[in-house]
């Protein structure tokens, strides 16, 4: 018999506040956290992204060395730590109950595998370091998280571009649901806030071309939006079956994905989310509350509302609505991990965070979206992912425990 999964611990490292609490009040304030980095030659072009500010391993997790670990590592496994925390358990009360650590990170660490090619190419190929083979690698990140929790943990990394994230809690679910593990540690973390990836992100022009007015640059749905802005952080959870003493945050019920064929880019979004409410036994009249993926991209947004608009039809319109890009930015395959913990803390206090930035509507997307923090109580929300290549994710999240 397949078992109902529950949030039972939360930990964000978002640019909106470190920890549940700081995250929580950070991303329900109408601010952008989106700025200009100056820390690379202006001469390369504008960049700008949302960082997480404070942010030092060392206040969290001591005995390691930050130099061995690639940031979006460092982010994973602080954020694993805060969901233990959050959940009152020790790494070794973790070990007991048969866990799994599925993490998502869409890129490498091109700021480290980048300076080494500029070294080996000033210096010759003795200078090449071997540890970089392990330390720069996506599975690097689950690595560290099973490493704390114990040597025999089961661990693997998924990447579906900006869907990794969302895919990994997805299939942690999965894996809970069906017995194979009694206790996942599952999200996403990415740090692409470095001059690689950067310069080629602006290349394909999907970061803004200039860095005026930086808060003012991602604005999701707006009529005005240009391009998407990017981001940085992680969230981590765990999911435990519905026989766990501990309380739950909210339940994720369904998950579904799919990828775009020979649709527009997000279009799969409608099949990803129907299959998502197929596997949670919800029909879409039951939807109330959609946070969207909006990167505020002009095309990409589009694409979206048209998905939605084929789920909902013209109720789409009424369904409260919300995308956190415009404070937070993407931050890739973290993106949608940390939309989970901004849902389920919703769920939980009956408060959706506001779409920053968005101030004129467009007609084409008529979605339920207000630029002020909502004091509002749904109960069935939906989680929407889309990454380049096609990939598209969807997850449904319960307040109280599903019939």
């Amino acid at each position: 018999m397949r078992r109902r999964v529950k949030i039972t611990g939360i930990g964000p490292v978002t640019p909106a506040g470190i920890g549940r609490e700081a995250f929580f009040r950070g991303i329900n304030e109408s601010v952008s956290r989106v700025r200009a980095i100056t820390r690379f030659d202006p001469a390369a072009g504008p960049f700008v992204g949302a960082e997480v500010l404070d942010f030092d391993l060392k206040h969290y997790a001591p005995e390691e060395n930050p130099k061995r670990l690639s940031r979006h590592t460092q982010f994973g496994l602080v954020a694993a730590i805060l969901a233990l925390r959050d959940a009152s358990l020790t790494p070794e009360q973790a070990c007991d109950k048969n866990p799994v650590v599925v993490t998502g990170t869409s890129l490498m660490d091109f700021d480290r595998i980048s300076r080494e090619i500029n070294i080996v190419a000033t210096k010759g190929p003795r200078y090449a370091m071997a540890r970089n083979l392990h330390e720069t690698a996506l599975v690097n990140v689950p690595g560290s998280i099973a490493k704390l929790i114990g040597p025999s943990v089961r661990m693997f990394s998924m990447q579906s571009s900006c869907c990794s994230g969302l895919d990994a809690i997805g299939q942690a679910v999965e894996l809970v649901a069906n017995g194979q593990a009694d206790l996942a540690l599952a999200g996403g973390a990415e740090c692409p806030l470095t001059y690689h990836p950067l310069l080629e992100f602006n290349a394909a022009e999907l970061s803004p071309s200039n860095d005026e007015l930086p808060a003012k640059l991602c604005r999701p749905f707006d009529l005005w939006r240009s391009t998407g802005v990017l981001g940085e952080g992680a969230a981590m959870f765990i999911l435990e079956p519905e026989e766990s003493p501990r309380p739950a945050y909210a339940w994720i019920t369904g998950y579904g994905y799919a990828s775009d064929g020979n649709k527009l880019a997000g279009e799969g979004i409608a099949d990803a989310a129907r299959i998502a409410l197929a596997n949670a036994s919800r029909r879409a009249e039951e939807v109330d509350y959609i946070c969207a993926w909006g990167p505020g991209h002009r095309i990409i947004d589009t694409n979206e509302s048209t998905a939605l608009r084929q789920v909902f039809g013209d109720r789409l319109a009424h369904i409260p609505a919300s995308s956190i890009k415009g404070a937070i930015g993407t931050a890739l395959a973290a993106a949608g991990a940390i939309e989970v913990a901004s849902v389920a803390l919703s769920l939980r206090h009956g408060l959706i965070p506001p779409t920053v930035n968005w101030e004129t509507p467009d007609p084409q997307c008529p979605l339920n979206l207000n630029a002020q923090a909502r004091y509002l109580s749904p109960h069935v929300a939906m989680v929407n992912a889309h990454g380049l290549a096609g990939s598209n994710a969807v997850v449904v999240i319960e307040k109280s425990c599903p019939r």
